[in-house]
């Protein structure tokens, strides 16, 4: 055998304990392993020293299989009749065995981290039958382990932070790393910490990788950051071990250990007078170089101060200095107090011996600028009477310009706050006074704006200002009382004296200081009817008699005189209608109409002339009616949808051409003396009757063309002609014509050799035409 199984062997004889595999007894030779001594084969019979396990070291780097072990049973006599079968973990793939010897092997590198332990099951048949000779023996085959990983931390780069100023020893973070080998066996997985980097600040635990503080007073303000490499290493940290490095990025977090402190001890704002009441003049600041929280600060006037205040803008942690007061440049110019600035919160480890605050002295100078006028007041209340008469004194507004120059001041009303005009106000002096009466039961508040500017010769914009005025309206007792309502009140036939019709109210619209007192009264004299004041400005109406007719009188008129109590005293009298009724026994009203009287047999003579001037009426609306229908029924000589003017007509009928003498008299034509003098033409309304104009006939039948050419020259020449164009067509052309037949007939053959240019001289009522057939001329369109 080879040397590794040699010791291999030997091994096992040491570490494992005799006991038996659950081979058959009596059955099972040896279960062993095998060694060379002195040329023999040593073996061990029976159950007296079988093992149950084997044990391979990890990582094996030969290039052949590596021999793990041999099994061997007692019925194999050597001949080749046993067959040694391995089922299991890995068996046929990671471990193989031959079926004669029995010897096993690894069929490649093992890795324990991959795989600690290995369950095989051992078979021993018989090689012709297949039939098993022996019980299944369960076996493992452990992977021992060697320094093959090395150490290494979860994170490549870890961040800690520790507070600036921390004692030396501080904790900071711990930093392990883990090793994939066997920790229970050997050192191969025992790491050791070691610092690379980072000294003298910082420490680590060898044996449990914390990190601490090394030394003492780091500042934060001085060395923020630190970069800290450890490392594990295994095997105990000995000479050949295997190690992993990392690094710590440590970061000193800030404590309040440094007060707030000014550069400079003294400022200088400036701050225009016109700067409003809130807004800001100037800003300081203080330095901390802590950060954070402790770096806030807040600032304060020391003892406070009339004019100015103090606050912190958190943003930025500047002391932003603000008005209190309205500045004047006039009354004060300079102004100079102290501020306080401290941090807000304090560390109590760093308060000894050190002033958390410091002091500064802050000057302000107030610069002039142009301010607006001021007014006196603000708003002015003004009380005026109503009923005052225009141009009445109201009321005076005051302005003044503030600044040194004293310039003078306008004043003026914004119309806009005055739209019915019913104040002025004088320019110099501010009097108002009133362009028209004032009616407080149209208005009792009048609200305008005066504006005051300032007077200066200079470029710059004038400065005004604008003061409201409530001007309000006092009550002047010059409206009388009215009735309150609109009553319905009717007294009953069958009234007695003495009894209760109504009860009247009055209104007045005027108020007066000690409020209203109404008197009401009637005519003493009147038969029918009293009244009763009741003192509390109401009058109960009293019947005076009894046998009311409707008969006689359906309805009263009662004049009632309303005064009041103001001065001067007003009055009016108001009218109550009361109305005769029918009444049942207990007062009800059943009917208030009047009882219908017996009429007179027959008609007026005033009721005769209405029905007859009524008629005379409908009589002269039918027969304009009718001559309005006749006018319209009167037809035009030519009926068309579209306007005549400026349109040449069109007739579809051709006629029979030169031989149909029935269509048209031609006679007509050769003596106009049978035509009608005074006929006019029907296709339009003429707007006035022109003289006919009869012209010398034309004698020995004159041809038709002359005949035609003497009515149109004398067409061109009428003044009183048309301003329009009328084609007249002929059926028959007479003789000696130019333009030879008119007939449609055999005229598509000649129809491209006709010249219409003379139909340019033929006047203007023969243009259009002109235009439509010179257009299609062959030439022209050539």
């Amino acid at each position: 055998m080879r040397t590794n199984q040699v010791l291999l062997l030997l091994m096992l004889s040491i570490l494992w304990p005799s006991t038996a595999l659950p081979f058959t007894p009596g059955n099972i030779g040896n279960l062993f392993g095998m060694a060379e001594s002195d040329g023999r084969i040593l073996q061990r019979s029976k159950r007296g020293w079988m093992w149950n396990q084997f044990f391979l070291l990890e990582e094996y780097t030969g290039n052949d299989h590596q021999y793990v072990g041999k099994l061997h049973s007692n019925m194999d006599k050597g001949d080749g009749n046993v067959r040694y079968v391995l089922t299991g973990d890995g068996a046929g793939t990671l471990f193989l065995i031959d079926e004669k010897s029995g010897d096993i092997h690894a069929t490649k590198r093992l890795d324990r981290e991959e795989k600690a332990m290995y369950t095989l099951v051992a078979k021993v048949l018989d090689r012709t039958t297949n039939a098993e000779l022996e019980p299944d023996t369960e076996f493992n085959i452990k992977i021992h382990d060697i320094n093959d990983n090395a150490p290494k931390f979860e994170k490549e780069i870890y961040f800690a932070s520790v507070p600036e100023m921390s004692e030396v020893g501080t904790s900071v973070a711990t930093i392990t790393a883990t090793d994939a080998d066997d920790q229970t066996y050997g050192n191969s997985a025992k790491l050791v910490y070691s610092i690379l980097q980072g000294q003298p600040y910082f420490s680590v635990d060898s044996e449990n990788g914390t990190i601490k503080t090394a030394l003492p007073g780091m500042d934060r303000e001085v060395k923020e950051n630190y970069q800290v490499v450890i490392q594990a290493k295994d095997m105990a940290g000995q000479m050949g071990g295997l190690s992993g490095t990392t690094t710590v990025s440590i970061t000193l977090s800030d404590v309040n250990d440094s007060p707030p402190r000014f550069a400079n001890h003294s400022f200088r704002v400036t701050a225009v007078e016109s700067t409003e009441i809130g807004g800001a003049i100037g800003r300081i600041k203080a330095d901390d170089p802590d950060v954070g929280r402790n770096a806030e600060m807040e600032y304060s006037i020391v003892g406070g101060h009339d004019i100015f205040n103090i606050i912190t803008d958190q943003t930025t942690q500047e002391g932003v200095i603000i008005i209190k007061k309205a500045l004047d440049y006039e009354n004060k110019r300079d102004y100079e107090f102290r501020v306080e600035v401290k941090n807000t919160y304090l560390d109590a480890r760093f308060i000894h011996g050190l002033q958390f605050k410091d002091y500064a002295t802050v000057k302000v100078t107030v610069e002039d600028v142009d301010e607006p006028p001021v007014f006196t007041r603000n708003p002015y209340i003004i009380e005026v009477h109503e009923d005052t008469a225009a141009g009445s004194f109201v009321g005076v507004v005051s302005a003044r310009d503030p600044d040194a120059d004293n310039k003078p001041v306008k004043y003026s009303i914004d119309r806009h706050t005055d739209l019915e005009r019913l104040f002025n106000i004088d320019s110099v002096n501010g009097t108002i006074t009133t362009l028209k009466a004032l009616d407080r039961e149209m208005s009792k508040w009048h609200n305008i704006s005066v504006v005051a500017t300032e007077i200066s010769n200079c470029d710059n914009p004038r400065q005004t200002t604008r003061v409201p005025v409530f001007i309000k309206v006092l009550d002047v007792n010059d409206n009388a009382p009215e009735f309150a309502m609109s009553y319905d009140t009717f007294v009953c036939e069958n009234v007695k004296a003495g009894q209760l019709i109504q009860t009247i109210s009055a209104v007045d619209t005027d108020e007066p200081l000690v409020g209203h007192k109404f008197v009401f009264s009637i005519s003493p004299t009147n038969p029918n009817f009293t009244i009763v004041d009741r003192e509390d400005n109401t009058a109960n109406i009293l019947t005076k008699r009894g046998g009311f007719s409707r008969r006689e009188m359906s309805m009263y008129f009662l004049p009632v005189v309303i005064s009041d109590n103001d001065y001067p005293i007003q009055s009016s009298t108001s009218t109550l209608i009361v109305r005769v009724c029918a009444c049942d026994s207990r007062g009800n009203m059943q009917t208030c109409n009047p009882e219908v009287l017996p009429f007179s047999d027959g008609l007026t003579t005033g009721a005769l002339v209405a029905i007859l001037l009524c008629v005379i009426i409908l009589l002269m609306i039918v027969v304009l009616f009718a001559a309005l229908r006749r006018q319209r029924k009167k037809e035009p000589l030519i009926i068309s949808k579209e306007d005549v003017r400026d349109n040449v007509v069109s007739y579809n009928d051709e006629g029979g051409g030169e031989e149909d003498t029935q269509a048209f008299d031609i006679g007509t034509l050769r003596n106009p003396e049978v035509m009608d003098a005074n006929k006019l033409r029907r296709d339009i309304i003429p707007e006035m009757l022109f003289p006919f104009r009869r012209t010398s006939p034309i004698k020995d039948n004159t041809d038709v063309r002359d005949f035609i050419n003497g009515r149109l020259q004398e067409n061109d020449s009428d003044p009183t002609a048309p301003p329009y164009d009328s084609l007249a067509t002929y059926a028959y052309e007479g003789s000696g014509s130019l333009a030879e037949s008119l007939s449609s007939l055999e005229s598509a053959a000649t129809e491209g050799d006709h010249d219409y240019d003379y139909l340019s001289n033929w006047g203007p009522q023969f243009k259009k035409l002109a235009e439509m057939y010179i257009g299609k001329s062959p030439d022209r369109e050539t």
